[in-house]
């Protein structure tokens, strides 16, 4: 069973063009119901603002909220804060808590929004508001649902916001792999960085994750990982500067899931970023990545449970 968090909220419709796809929530959730695949689907509620504002500054969280942030940080985010963008940046934080809070009940789950890794403290950038990722994690945490999270981040931007909100936190690591030369020009650091070259293909690209998770899990141990599942690191991504292929994009998401459940840490991805003409295209990348990351789940469950059936069979046998 698949397990989706989605809001309607988070559709935004608009006649402006740009680069930001504000209706590719939309199409993702239609890519995962044409699939086939059993799945539920929660609706997230607004993130409460002593939440937010226990990230992010105060001031700034009221300018979002009250859809008065001024021009040049709405420059910075890339479009203008109006009230349906202010209340999906306020649902899509509390989306990502939700499929945290899910995962830890299935092992895996997705929201259809977030990955909004470049927003800081005082301010969005990137096309992102809020940091969905540092709040959801500060949420968990506090909350005491878990006591160490990796973050990793497999966009092709490195995860500055994410980087900066949470530097100094030891119950946090964060682990970037991106493309060295990409936005943002000037690169926060994370527990982790993998800076990768224009243009690295698959087979460079999951060597440097082989390289790097499964030393993290091993040593960091944590009990839960949030998951920016970017598609911009695509070879037709419009943003992107590396070069994955279809299949590349299924084994990067194939191989997290699998590390995950091998060392029965509980994952919860989130939307990330997909840019390009074709927003079919965009859309169906980020659905197959969800689909990716439940199937590698579902297939451990079917193994333990094959298992479970055969040890119970010898036990009746001998009965």
């Amino acid at each position: 069973m698949l397990h989706v968090v989605h809001h309607p909220g988070y559709v935004v419709e608009t006649d402006r063009t740009g680069t930001f796809p504000h209706d590719k929530y939309a199409l993702v959730m239609r890519a995962l119901s044409e699939s086939g695949v059993p799945m539920t689907v929660h609706a997230p509620e607004i993130m409460p603002r002593e939440w937010l504002e226990a990230v992010h500054d105060p001031a700034y969280v009221g300018e979002v909220i009250s859809c008065s942030v001024p021009a040049t940080k709405q420059r910075r985010i890339g479009f203008a804060i109006d009230e349906r963008i202010s209340r999906r940046s306020q649902l899509s934080p509390g989306g990502t808590w939700l499929a945290a809070k899910l995962a830890l009940q299935h092992g895996y789950a997705a929201n259809s929004a977030g990955g909004s890794h470049h927003a800081l403290a005082d301010t969005g950038a990137g096309y992102c508001v809020f940091n969905d990722l540092a709040l959801a994690a500060n949420r968990m945490i506090e909350e005491g649902d878990v006591s160490r999270i990796l973050i990793l981040d497999l966009d092709v931007h490195q995860g500055d916001g994410t980087a900066a909100l949470t530097a100094g936190r030891s119950e946090i690591f964060t682990l970037s792999i991106h493309a060295e030369k990409n936005f943002p020009t000037r690169k926060a650091r994370s527990s982790l960085d993998v800076g990768l070259p224009d243009g690295t293909g698959d087979a460079v690209y999951l060597e440097a994750l082989a390289g790097s998770l499964p030393m993290v899990l091993d040593h960091f141990a944590p009990e839960l990982i949030l998951l920016q599942a970017g598609v911009d690191a695509h070879a037709d991504d419009k943003l992107g500067r590396l070069s994955l292929s279809d299949g590349g994009l299924a084994e990067r998401d194939r191989f997290v899931a699998t590390e995950a459940r091998q060392r029965g840490v509980p994952l919860a991805s989130t939307l990330g970023g997909g840019y390009g003409a074709d927003r079919e295209a965009v859309a169906m990348r980020h659905a197959h990545t969800i689909l990716t990351l439940c199937a590698a789940i579902s297939a451990g469950d079917a193994a333990r449970l094959r298992g479970d059936r055969r040890s119970w069979a010898r036990i009746s046998s001998r009965d």
